[in-house]
C-alpha cells in the first residue's frame, strides 16, 4: 500500500515530530518534580542528550517513544512501506542509544528507561512512576555497577506491564458492556 501524502506532504508531517518536550517526558516531569525531586533536562554535554538528569542521585531519565527507538511492543512495528529505509532509521537509533547507554555508564551514570508504552494509561503510570522513584533513590551495588548497559536498556518489567494492562483494559471494556 502507498502513502495516502505525497512525499512532500508527508516530509512537511515528519518535520513537525518534536524530539523533545514530548507528553510523556513532560509527565515523567511533572511526577518528578511533584514527588521533590529536582532535575535538568536535555542536557547537551551529555552523550544522547538525556530527557531527564539528576544530578544528586548520578541518573539519568530517557523516555523513548516506542516506535523511534525500536521497541517491541505494538507501537514500535515498522511501517509496511518504505521498509529498508525504516530498518535503517530505527535500527541506527538503537545503535547510537546502546552506544550513549555505554558512555554514560562508564562516566558512572545509573541510566533509566521509560518506554512510551510503560506510560499510556492512568493504571500503567501510576506503576511505573511509582516505580522510578525506589529505582532513582536505590543505591547500585557493585554488581549492578558491572552490569552492561544493553542488559539495562531492555527494561524487563514491560511485557509484564502490558499483559496487565490487557487485562485492566479488558476489565474496563466488560465494566462498560454490563452498564450499557
Amino acid at each position: 500500500m502507498s502513502d495516502i501524502y505525497s512525499k512532500s506532504k508527508r516530509s512537511e508531517i515528519m518535520s513537525h515530530i518534536s524530539g523533545k518536550d514530548t507528553k510523556p517526558e513532560i509527565l515523567v516531569r511533572k511526577f518528578l518534580f511533584a514527588n521533590g525531586l529536582r532535575f535538568r533536562k536535555n542536557v547537551k554535554n551529555l552523550p544522547g542528550k538525556p530527557d531527564v538528569v539528576l544530578p544528586k542521585y548520578k541518573t539519568i531519565i530517557f523516555v523513548h517513544g516506542c516506535f523511534w527507538h525500536g521497541h517491541t511492543c505494538k507501537r514500535g512495528i515498522l511501517p509496511t512501506t518504505n521498509v529498508e529505509f525504516w530498518q535503517t532509521k530505527i535500527g541506527g537509533n538503537i545503535e547510537r542509544d546502546k552506544r550513549d547507554f555505554l558512555d554514560l555508564r562508564e562516566q558512572g551514570w545509573k541510566i533509566i528507561l521509560i518506554w512510551q508504552c510503560e506510560i499510556r494509561n492512568a493504571y500503567l503510570r501510576t506503576i511505573r512512576l511509582n516505580s522510578l522513584l525506589y529505582e532513582i533513590v536505590e543505591p547500585l551495588s557493585l554488581e549492578d555497577n558491572t552490569l552492561v548497559a544493553e542488559a539495562q536498556y531492555t527494561y524487563i518489567t514491560t511485557n509484564k506491564q502490558n499483559d496487565v494492562a490487557k487485562h485492566y483494559d479488558k476489565e474496563n471494556k466488560k465494566d462498560e458492556d454490563e452498564t450499557e
